[in-house]
Order: C-alpha cells, then structure tokens, then sequence
C-alpha cells in the first residue's frame, strides 16, 4: 500500500465516525490560511477541500503573518548548495526550507579509570558565512538558536560552571553566562529568546564497563550509559539576551531516567520537559518552570520524546514515530503524522525517524538504504506529505559497533 492509499484509508477510516467536516477543517489540518475569495464555500465544499489538502498537498504555506503565500522548498538549488548526498558526514550546508542542519557531534569513549568512562563530544558547527561545517573542538556540548547566528556552548569538562555565547560567522564567544550549579545540556526556546541549561552532580556522559554476551556465546567488555542513576538537579531558566534566571530543582532519586536526561522547552515555552524510561518508547514528563511536575499541555501530550521533529511550524500537526515498513531493496519505512491534540493518525509520511519540520507539508528524516534484513544504514532525506518520494540530502551513515569507542556523526538541527 502507498502513501496516497495511506492517506485515502486514513482519511475515510475517521469520515466514517465522525460528522461532517466543518468550514475550516483543511486550515486547521495544514495551517494553509486562504485568501478569501468571492463567494463563500458551503460546509461541504469545505470538508472536500480537506481530504484533498492531505492527499496531495495544497502549496499553500502559512507565512506567519497572517497571509498566505507560495513559499518555495529551496532543498536543491542550480549547483545543490543544500544538498549533498555524496557527503556523510556532511562538509556542506545541508537544508531544507526553515530547517538547517546547523551542526553534527561525532562522540568518541575516554576512559577515566579501569570501570569509568565518558563519552567526549566534538562538534563541527555551521559557518554561515562560507555554508561550510567547521570543526571546533573547544566544546563538549551546543545547542544552535534559530536564525543561526548564535551557538550556546558549554566547555570541555562537564558539568560546566560558565556558557558561552558563541557568534557562527567569527567563532569567537561573545558573552560568558556564569552559573554556580555545574551544566550539562543546553536547549533554546522556540523563539531563541530563553536557554533551558541542565544541571548535573556529575558528567551526564558517564559510561561504565560492562561485559557484552557475543552471538556465538564469546564474551567481551562494552562501555555502556547508566540507567536509573542520573546525577540531574533540576535547570536554569535564562533570559538569553540579559542572561538573567533562575535554577529550579527537580526532584531526584528517581530510578527511570538515563545518566543524560536534558530538559527542553515545550512549544510555548511555559513549562520543560524531559525523557523518562518506562514500558514503551518516547515517554515524557512536564514540569512549570519552578520545577513542579505538572500534565502535559493539550498539543503536546501525545509526542514523543525521542522523535525530535514534534510540532509542525503551525502547530497543528505532529510528527510521531516509526509505525511500519515495507520489505524491498532498499526498504521503505513509514513514520505517523498525528492530530496533536487527539492523536488520531492523519496519515504515515516516509522516513525512519523524523528530525525537523522544512514546513507544513515536508520534514527532514533519517531513511533507511538497506534491506529489512540487512544492518540499518540511514541518510538524511526530505520527505512529503501524501508523496512516497524521497529526496537525498546527504550520504550514508554508518553504524556503530556496540563495543566501538566511537559514535558515528549526529545532526543537531536549527531554524533559518
């Protein structure tokens, strides 16, 4: 079954429960805000014009300003600036509409001691000036503000009592935020106004020493994260520009979190939230931002911790996580596109896992290049809404070994 049969089944499963359509539904499915025309269109036009919006996909994108416009995609210009799919890991700007890979980390194990490691972090960010990614190991830990003009870094030896700043085009960092409680993880808003820092007792990178069971029944050591003994604190919520915040404590001693659990902001910025480990994948608690656990907010209570893409530009629709695959050479995998706010499936769109929203109607994913049967091996590619095309944005990641000391590139993205 293809993606247009997906939609059409998903489409007709929820027409027949429910009422009909109301005016509106297609602006509320896709965020396409209309000019208004000459005559009105009556319920049922309406309800048509939704089914339609999300088989094939209006180009209708909302601008953010009220209006509407055609905005164009912009992933492969005349000499495929943004794409490269001969590069893994990328040397060039990788891009899609508002989505930009900013930077990628590649992560190598240091022992500390016989039974204790960490696993160090060396960042290659975006230089917006040249379009190219540059190697800056000053840094154990980044995180990009949209527009890409500012990286807020944290040095070498974690937990950090100091972030940094940094300006992309000159490398140099701008302004040192100084914090009495050590850091380990760093998020922006949304709108790259505020800073959610992590604080840790301990490096949040721990690894430890474990001995790995073999296929054939050999023996031998891994370095392995540890669950359940999370050194977290709580977090500093910080007003970039002055650098002005305060900490808030988070409750400890819980025994279902992994030695990193960062917080980051929901959509609103109101309140963080944080991974936690339990019976199924992508779990996830809200906490105000005086640290008190709190429900999770009516759009965001069906995502997923681990499916970083979240809410599209316009809120209105969610980016879940893998739901099937389709056996081939290679294979094909299928990712949920959900209401947010009832987390009735609107239809499954191509991609492993999905990172980053380009718009409302194309993300940037992690798609497969082999068989069912064979060891997984993604790329980044761009995918649509009610198509089965796929677009390669870079080459072939390999995978990690599970007693490597190295960690293959990760992309850590950021809005235009």
């Amino acid at each position: 079954m293809n993606v247009e049969e997906l939609v059409r089944e998903a489409l007709r499963e929820q027409a027949d429960g429910q009422p009909p359509a109301p005016a509106g539904f297609a602006d509320r499915v896709l965020g396409a805000r209309r000019r208004r025309r000459t005559r009105r269109l009556a319920s049922v036009a309406a309800a048509t014009a939704a089914v339609l919006a999300i088989a094939v996909g209006a180009p209708m994108l909302a601008s953010g300003h009220g209006r509407s416009e055609v905005r164009p995609l912009g992933v492969v210009g005349p000499d495929g600036e943004q794409a490269h799919p001969d590069q893994s890991p990328p040397r060039r700007l990788i891009g899609a509409g508002d989505a930009v890979m900013a930077a990628y980390y590649t992560a190598r194990i240091r022992p500390q001691s016989d039974e204790r490691a960490v696993s160090a972090r060396t960042y290659w960010l975006l230089d917006p000036r040249t379009g190219t990614y540059r190697k800056d190991p000053r840094w154990s830990f980044a995180a990009v503000a949209p527009g890409l003009r500012t990286a807020a870094v944290l040095e070498r030896n974690l937990p950090a009592h100091r972030i940094g700043l940094l300006d992309l085009a000159t490398g140099e960092v701008e302004r040192w935020i100084p914090v009495r409680r050590g850091v380990g993880g760093l998020e922006f808003s949304y709108d790259g106004a505020r800073l959610v820092a992590t604080t840790y007792d301990d490096d949040p990178d721990l690894r430890i020493k474990e001995e790995l069971t073999r296929a054939d029944g050999g023996r031998e050591w891994t370095w392995s994260a540890p669950f359940g003994d999370s050194s977290r604190s709580g977090f500093y919520d910080l007003d970039v520009r002055s650098g002005a915040g305060r900490w808030s404590p988070v409750a400890s001693g819980r025994r279902d979190l992994n030695s990193r659990a960062d917080f980051a902001y929901s959509r609103t910025g109101r309140l963080v939230y944080t991974q936690y480990i339990g019976g199924r994948d992508g779990l996830q608690r809200f906490y105000d931002l005086r640290g008190r656990e709190v429900a999770a907010p009516a759009d965001e209570r069906h995502l997923r911790s681990d499916v970083p893409a979240r809410l599209s530009p316009s809120g209105r629709l969610a980016a879940l996580g893998l739901t099937k695959e389709v056996a081939g050479d290679p294979g094909r995998s299928y990712s949920s596109i959900r209401d947010p706010r009832t987390g009735k499936e609107i239809t499954k769109v191509r991609g492993g896992h999905l990172l980053a929203w380009a718009d409302e109607r194309h993300l940037i994913a992690w798609e497969r290049v082999t068989s069912l049967e064979e060891e997984y091996r993604p790329r980044l590619v761009l995918v649509t809404l009610g198509s089965d095309k796929v677009v390669p944005l870079s080459g072939v990641r390999e995978p990690d070994s599970p007693t490597a000391l190295t960690e293959s590139w990760q992309p850590v993205f950021a809005r235009r």
